[in-house]
């Protein structure tokens, strides 16, 4: 796969512990202030279970998160299944 995030495979990123133990990504955010990434698996944030891991481990993880590359800083995507389409919103 040809890299297309706006940040390189080895930037830090956050991710919930539970999208490596097999649950699927159902939220993520592309922030505004620094173009940073988080990658989540819809339940509520708990940051003690959250890891701050290089972006490519999440993408290796989840190759289907190609489909939200193009994410604008700014907006959240989310789905409530890993097999419906991203719904996409700008964060207030």
């Amino acid at each position: 796969m040809t890299w297309k995030f706006d940040q390189a495979p080895n930037v830090a990123c956050i991710a919930s512990r539970a999208i490596f133990e097999g649950e699927p990504v159902l939220t993520v955010s592309h922030f505004e202030d620094d173009h940073s990434w988080a990658f989540l698996d819809g339940s509520e944030f708990n940051p003690s279970q959250a890891y701050l891991v290089a972006m490519s481990e999440v993408l290796d993880a989840h190759p289907d998160l190609v489909e939200i590359v193009d994410l604008p800083p700014g907006w959240t995507a989310s789905r409530a299944v890993s097999d419906k389409p991203w719904s996409r919103q700008l964060d207030d």
